[in-house]
C-alpha cells in the first residue's frame, strides 16, 4: 500500500484518548476530534491504540476504479429503477398510514430499501469520488442548480478523476 493517513470516526470514538500518546508526530487532537492529515505520517499507531477501532488508515491516492461489466450494470440499472419505485410506494404508505406500529414497520422498510440503493449506486461507481460517474453528476448538479455552485465547483477541482 502507498502513503496512508489516519482518520478517526467521531461516531464510534469513545474518547478514551490513547491516540494521544501513541501519536509521534502530535497530529491527534481531543479538542476538536480530528487527526491532522498534514502531520499524519501513517504509522498506524493510533489505529492500532485506539479500543473503539474508531481510526482507520486511507490511502491518500485511492487506487482506480476496477472496470465494470455492461451487463452487470444494465443489471444494477434495473435494480435501481425497481428500488426507486419501492421508495415512492413505502413513502405513499407511509403518509397513508394510522398505525404507529406500521409507521415504525414502513420506516425501516424505507431505510433498509435506501440503504440497499446506495450500496448498489456505490457498486456501480457513482459514489467514489475519484471516478467519472461522479466527477459527471457534480457537472450536472454544477449547470442545473445555483444553489450550491461554490461547493460544487470546489468539490470539482479538490477531486481527481482515478480512472
Amino acid at each position: 500500500m502507498g502513503k496512508v493517513y489516519a482518520h478517526r470516526d467521531l461516531k464510534i470514538c469513545t474518547k478514551d484518548c490513547l491516540c494521544l500518546f501513541v501519536c509521534p508526530t502530535g497530529a491527534t487532537n481531543n479538542e476538536t476530534g480530528q487527526i491532522d492529515s498534514k502531520k499524519c505520517i501513517g504509522c498506524g499507531a493510533c489505529a492500532a491504540a485506539c479500543p473503539a477501532r474508531a481510526i482507520s488508515l486511507i490511502p491518500v491516492k485511492m487506487p482506480p476504479q476496477q472496470p465494470k461489466n455492461p451487463k452487470m450494470i444494465e443489471a444494477l440499472d434495473k435494480v435501481v429503477k425497481n428500488k426507486i419505485f419501492e421508495l415512492w410506494q413505502i413513502k405513499y404508505l407511509l403518509n397513508q398510514s394510522k398505525s404507529s406500529d406500521e409507521k415504525k414497520f414502513l420506516k425501516a422498510l424505507y431505510h433498509s430499501n435506501k440503504v440497499v440503493l446506495e450500496d448498489i449506486m456505490r457498486e456501480k461507481g457513482y459514489m467514489l469520488p475519484e471516478s467519472k460517474n461522479t466527477q459527471k453528476f457534480l457537472q450536472d448538479i454544477l449547470q442545473n442548480n445555483d444553489e450550491n455552485k461554490e461547493i460544487v465547483e470546489r468539490s470539482l477541482n479538490l477531486i481527481e478523476v482515478n480512472e
